[in-house]
């Protein structure tokens, strides 16, 4: 079993118990050269206002939304349907399937009266030091300083070929086997998309700590918790309205969210919400 047949079989219960939204609308991004980090998202939005998160940028994901959105009959559909997609559905549909996924563990979580803590820190609780040798996976230039300043040895694992080679204080690899020698990890919630995560848990089955971050972290944590994630940091948006009119700017909308991490510590399992709802 992968992460996104165990993922779909969790929204399959939840759709037994809920009568989920249809889809409202799928809001893009501007598809524009230089629109980095805010611009990398698109948000899948249900009746009810929830809101899912996805990563954008893999191969020409982006291009093929902006010119067929319109035409892919999203608005108005079934949202377990789109979801659906994320196991085994091509990039496009993986893509809308991991949104449409997000925003139904999202209408769960309001439902249910959950919502994740905020992130304390930057690097997801790792609590880097002399003595740590850091894995990050998919690279943070901003976190990469922090880490290395903090004492710990870091290396960088990266898909990007132009990326790869030393860097004042670490290193960029595309060897992931790398990752078997650090005792925390570090990595890009992308993973989840691009078809890598078994491979990298794998690599990590010797490390203290693995934290998962990024905007598109917004799945139910259960299956990845089993796998040995540790933490897991997302975005929970709080102004839906500022956010669906920033989001296609390509600005900044991060006055309109808040950053979350969550540990098993902080979260009840998928079986306690379901156990609300009675």
């Amino acid at each position: 079993m992968t992460f996104a047949t165990d993922y779909l079989h969790q929204l399959e219960q939840i759709g037994a118990r809920l009568s989920l939204p249809a889809v409202r609308a799928l809001h893009l991004p501007p598809l524009a050269e230089g629109a980095r980090k805010w611009g990398e998202f698109c948000a899948l939005e249900l009746e009810d206002g929830a809101l899912g998160l996805s990563y954008v940028m893999l191969g020409d994901t982006l291009e093929r939304l902006t010119e067929s959105h319109e035409s892919l009959g999203i608005t108005g559909a079934d949202a377990l349907e789109i979801a659906r997609g994320y196991a085994g559905g091509h990039d496009l549909r993986r893509t809308l399937g991991f949104a449409a996924a997000n925003a139904i563990t999202r209408h769960l979580f309001d439902r249910t009266g959950f919502a994740p803590p905020d992130s304390t820190d930057s690097v997801g609780g790792l609590q880097p030091g002399a003595g740590d040798h850091v894995g990050m996976i998919g690279y943070f230039a901003p976190l990469a300083g922090r880490i290395v300043d903090s004492g710990a040895r870091l290396t960088v694992i990266e898909l990007r070929a132009d990326l790869a080679g030393p860097q004042p204080g670490f290193e960029i690899t595309l060897d992931a086997t790398r990752l078997r020698a650090c005792n925390k990890v570090l990595s890009t919630s992308t993973i989840l998309l691009n078809d890598t995560l078994d491979d990298v848990l794998a690599h990590c089955a010797g490390s203290q700590r693995f934290v998962m971050i990024g905007p598109s972290a917004g799945c139910l944590p259960d299956a990845l918790f089993a796998r040995g994630v540790t933490g897991f940091g997302g975005t929970w948006v709080e102004d839906r309205e500022g956010f669906v009119a920033t989001l296609p700017t390509g600005e900044s909308w991060s006055r309109c969210a808040r950053k979350t991490m969550l540990s098993t510590a902080d979260y009840p399992g998928l079986a306690a919400l379901l156990a609300r709802l009675d």
